[in-house]
């Protein structure tokens, strides 16, 4: 990658460590507010008065919000690099989560739980580009896997730290969320110009993007496509887990709601774990060949959870979080490996509309649960895997 040369440190790995750490955090704090969301609607319906449909309708909104309309701002900053959209993105989706507490009225509730989530597509594009840039040929996959963490902390930290402030100080304590956002962006800010040293001389300019130049790899449009189908396939598995994992453990095995949100825990923060140790796997071996591996092994997996007990079957889903969620930065580097001149809108596909393609499917999986039981829809997420690995055989072994 031809790079300015914008004192490029600690990249024994292959990564700048202090442009990612500002990626990295950015996107916590980014999706710190989509985490928040979920924490805020049983408060919601307790104090506001809101309907289960209406509470879904607000969880939808801020899916679709947040992740749908990623490829827009993704085509956008392929024709116009602004990495602007980091901070502003960021502090958008702050300020549309802190004003949930005190809006007046549901319709207002909802447009604020709709702005929080475009602030948060708007950052997730030029962060997954930047996070590109700072990351060299060695070590792309370990560096979009730290800033693909970074995100997978946040969701889980949303809830960590909205609960208490509401406990507190009832719903007007979600003021108290715009602090960290504002805090980060600052921060971001302040990065801004080195950050802007790692962008290629060729993306420093505006281009037309359809037009291919001498030199230059054109996108492959085929193998893409195929790749975000696995993307969907797993996210259709993931977000099946994370929606009725719980209800699995109390209805299926007889424990607590308590006991079955530790096993979801488990399965959450494995993921965390397997996104920053399967990044540099495939760097050493092939996006592809881990990509596959991980939906080959799920496969078995979620099966054999479907045969074990509370606490084994708390131990499988650690390893089903680290296979599922750990290739989340892998399938990234490899969409903008394919698209090596719309990263943003690689990026846009590949962490957006996919995965939020995936939390929408939730609601037939509920259906299928509703109609066949819980246990046959687990089943049923045991297949799928299989699906993704045949699929990711048809990828090409190289870009």
């Amino acid at each position: 990658m031809n790079v300015a040369t914008g004192g490029r440190a600690g990249t024994g790995s292959g990564v700048d460590r202090r442009g990612m750490a500002g990626l990295s955090f950015g996107h916590l704090f980014t999706d710190l507010n989509q985490g928040a969301v979920a924490a805020l609607i049983p408060f919601l319906i307790a104090e506001r008065g809101i309907s289960l449909t209406a509470a879904g309708a607000l969880v939808l909104a801020a899916t679709l919000s947040s992740s749908v309309v990623q490829p827009l701002f993704g085509i956008f900053s392929d024709r116009r690099s602004l990495s602007v959209l980091m901070p502003l993105g960021l502090l958008l989706g702050g300020v549309g989560i802190a004003l949930v507490g005190v809006a007046p009225n549901y319709t207002t509730i909802f447009l604020c739980i709709v702005l929080s989530g475009i602030g948060v597509a708007a950052f997730h594009p030029e962060g997954a580009r930047f996070a590109n840039y700072v990351s060299d040929g060695r070590g792309r996959a370990r560096g979009m896997s730290y800033f693909s963490v970074g995100g997978n902390a946040g969701f889980a930290l949303g809830p960590a730290l909205t609960t208490p402030l509401v406990l507190a100080f009832g719903l007007p304590g979600t003021l108290f969320l715009v602090v960290p956002a504002a805090l980060m962006a600052a921060v971001l800010f302040a990065e801004l110009p080195r950050l802007s040293t790692f962008r290629p001389e060729k993306a420093s300019r505006s281009a037309s993007p359809g037009v291919a130049k001498p030199g230059v790899v054109p996108g492959r449009w085929f193998p893409f496509v195929r790749m975000v189908t696995v993307v969907v396939i797993r996210s259709f598995v993931y977000f099946g887990l994370v929606a009725f994992v719980a209800s699995y453990y109390v209805q299926n095995l007889g424990t607590s709601a308590a006991f079955g949100n530790t096993a979801l825990t488990v399965m959450l923060a494995s993921g965390a774990v397997g996104t920053l140790a399967l990044g540099g796997v495939a760097d050493r071996f092939g996006r592809r060949t881990v990509l596959a591996g991980t939906m080959l092994v799920a496969a078995p997996l979620i099966y054999a959870f479907t045969l074990s007990g509370p606490v084994f079957g708390a131990v499988l889903l650690g390893l089903v979080g680290a296979c599922l969620i750990g290739t989340f930065g892998v399938t990234v580097v490899m969409g903008q490996e394919y698209l090596p001149h719309r990263i943003g809108l690689a990026a846009g596909i590949s962490l957006g509309l996919s995965i939020g393609i995936g939390g929408v499917g939730a609601t037939s999986l509920g259906a299928f649960a509703d109609a066949f039981g819980l246990e046959n829809m687990i089943l049923l997420l045991a297949v799928l895997p299989v699906l993704g690995f045949l699929l990711t055989l048809t990828l090409p072994k190289k870009v």
